[in-house]
């Protein structure tokens, strides 16, 4: 059912050429019916892109399974310019209790007006903390140790590739699609520092996560250069990685949810993070009384929000012998037994 935002929004919406399908507007999963009602604004891609923003939208959804509470989404268009037009209509509603929005690029919007409306409740996800500025009291901000992830990532990448050489596709070039990179390198070169990495980006804006040709182009040009493997961390970009894959019969690493689904026997894993049971757990802090804001709360390795996929569907292609050794990095990366700085500024 469709929730009825004010005329503002809406006549944004077709100044920034918002089109007329449904899948555009802002939406609504329930109506209020006086239980916590979530407002979620997605990342560049949207719903649909198969990956993150498809997380945080399950996660939602599974918090209303668990727990009835309701929720609206708005979907960006094009680069995202109004986003913060978004969150701000959100943050007016008087209906809505938390407001989320997904990805690096709201962090210094939502931290702005989360400001302004101290009586609502903020989440960001891969929230980058910005220099000057104090996150605000009613604001978490969530993130996933995605540089341990990627090691592992690179790790596995050194162990089953045959070229020895690996690829690396990033979706827009910045500091968090960076630390995936940097995450990657090292994890390889902890194996193998003979093996040789290409590395290669979409773009350098929001817009780099929304381009599959782009990304097919790219894979294509790394496979064709010798690359066995790639990994990619691109969002709805992805998926044109994913589709060179199949073209060059080699494999990919994906990121962020299994994507295995999209082509079979050439996903070798995905590097996961669990933005549906973070979103969950979050939303249970506000049911319960106990959501902390002014800062930043860390999904990590030991718990499995971030994580690889190994299973059935895989565990042919990456061995259990590898497996046994990734999970014996795992261990030891939890222990600081391998140290991978997350919280470096890579630039």
């Amino acid at each position: 059912m469709k929730r009825s935002f004010s005329l503002l929004l809406f006549f944004l919406f077709i100044l920034v050429g918002c089109s007329a399908q449904d899948s555009k507007k802002p939406v609504s999963a329930s109506s209020s019916d006086g239980k916590l009602q979530v407002g979620l604004v997605f990342d560049v891609g949207g719903r649909g892109d198969k990956s993150f923003n498809d997380s945080a939208y399950n996660g939602l959804e599974m918090a209303k399974a668990k727990h009835g509470v309701n929720f609206i989404y708005v979907e960006p268009q094009g680069e995202g310019a109004d986003r913060e037009a978004a969150l701000r209509q959100m943050a007016v509603d008087p209906d809505i209790g938390l407001i989320i929005g997904v990805g690096m690029l709201f962090s210094e919007d939502i931290a702005a007006i989360a400001a302004e409306f101290p009586d609502k409740k903020f989440v960001c996800i891969d929230y980058i903390h910005l220099p000057k500025v104090v996150v605000p009291a009613n604001l978490q901000g969530i993130v996933f140790e995605e540089k341990k992830g990627s090691f592992l990532a690179g790790a596995l990448a050194a162990l089953i590739t045959r070229t020895k050489t690996v690829g690396f596709i990033g979706g827009m070039e910045s500091s968090v699609i960076k630390k995936f990179e940097r995450g990657f390198i090292e994890g390889v070169h902890s194996i193998n520092p003979a093996v040789k990495v290409i590395s290669g980006y979409i773009g350098m804006t929001g817009s780099a996560f929304s381009d599959p040709a782009k990304g097919r182009e790219l894979a294509l040009g790394q496979y064709g250069r010798g690359a066995d493997i790639i990994y990619q961390a691109a969002g709805a970009s992805g998926l044109g990685v994913i589709e060179a894959a199949k073209e060059s019969r080699a494999l990919v690493i994906c990121t962020d949810r299994d994507q295995e689904p999209e082509a079979p026997g050439f996903v070798l894993t995905s590097m996961t993070k669990a933005v549906d049971r973070a979103l969950l757990k979050t939303v249970e802090t506000v049911l319960d009384g106990s959501f902390k804001g002014g800062g930043v709360s860390v999904f990590g390795l030991a718990d499995r929000y971030t994580d690889y996929v190994y299973n059935k569907k895989n565990a042919s292609l990456i061995g259990s012998k590898n497996h046994q050794q990734l999970e014996d990095i795992r261990k030891k990366l939890i222990a600081r037994e391998i140290v991978v700085d997350e919280t470096a500024v890579v630039q």
